[in-house]
């Protein structure tokens, strides 16, 4: 370097600053641009407006991608199939279209009106947008029409537990758990039965409900290693820290948010059950920062933190 160099480094001229903090700022722009983009979804017609949370966030979709424009292909081809409203549905639900995807299950049992899996469909969507009454009277119908329905039981057991009849979820949760026939579903409904019966104040029958998990149960299912991990918490053989998982790198880190938004709030419970409400809320502020706000431990925090707020 020579010392010419040297001496303007050492007294950058105005110009030259301006020049730096350009440059300053064109990089921090491109650090932060995902998170930017993800947040202004809105101004930069990435989806439409889905709803506003009860914490006065303004939640959105997002766009349309391959899979949705080829299922709504399918079913205009078949619009008497409930397959096809089906995978439409889901679809629209994987980019976050949970109102779109209401009026197409909607649209299914204008054809369909005893189908199981539509009420079952548009109850799950139903619970995304907060629409827990709603979903509610959607899940029951549907355990009537199919009373062997494990996912059935399992979403009424989250309307239930949403609205804070924890009891009624329990039973919920418990009559899901019945009908499971893999290791993987009955670490998901054990993990719900446990936090709503500690929620009822059930205490010695939560840690009955912890019973079954045993070193043999496993889980196949990625996203249910988390829930796996609560289980093993809650049972005493893991500390918080060593559950909880860093935050995710960003919008597009689907999986490390579904973990950290799940274990987050399952830990934050736990704190709430042991009177550490301070801490807890900390845990639900982390989950309600980030994008994925249909996920249940996102819904979760944020009752708890509206809940918190009045």
């Amino acid at each position: 370097m020579s010392r010419t160099t040297c001496s303007m480094a050492a007294k950058p001229t105005p110009a030259l600053r301006s020049v730096w903090l350009l440059l300053l700022a064109i990089s921090s722009l491109t650090t932060y641009l995902p998170y930017l983009s993800a947040q202004t979804a809105d101004a930069a017609g990435a989806g439409p407006l889905e709803l506003t949370s009860p914490l006065g966030r303004k939640l959105y979709a997002l766009p349309d991608d391959q899979a949705i424009t080829d299922a709504r292909a399918n079913l205009a081809a078949n619009p008497k199939s409930v397959e096809q409203v089906l995978k439409l549905s889901k679809a629209q639900a994987a980019r976050r279209q949970y109102k779109e995807a209401v009026a197409t299950t909607t649209q299914g049992l204008t054809f369909a009106p005893d189908n199981a899996d539509l009420y079952l469909e548009r109850g799950h969507r139903e619970l995304g947008l907060r629409e827990f009454k709603p979903a509610m009277n959607d899940l029951e119908h549907a355990t009537r029409i199919a009373p062997q329905m494990l996912d059935a039981y399992y979403h009424l057991g989250l309307a239930h537990y949403f609205v804070g009849d924890f009891d009624q979820a329990a039973a919920s949760f418990d009559r899901a758990r019945a009908l499971a026939k893999s290791d993987d579903n009955l670490i998901d409904c054990t993990n719900w039965l446990y936090v709503s019966l500690r929620r009822a104040g059930k205490e010695q029958q939560a840690a009955q409900a912890l019973a079954r998990i045993t070193p043999q149960v496993k889980n196949t299912e990625p996203h249910l290693y988390f829930y796996l991990q609560l289980l093993h918490f809650y049972q005493g053989k893991l500390t918080a820290e060593a559950v909880l998982p860093p935050p995710p790198t960003g919008p597009a880190d689907l999986e490390g948010e579904l973990s950290f938004d799940t274990v987050s709030y399952g830990v934050g419970n736990w704190r709430i059950y042991h009177g550490d409400r301070a801490h807890a809320v900390d845990l639900f502020r982390n989950v309600v920062k980030g994008e994925a706000w249909n996920s249940w431990g996102f819904i979760g925090s944020e009752i708890e933190l509206a809940h918190a707020s009045k």
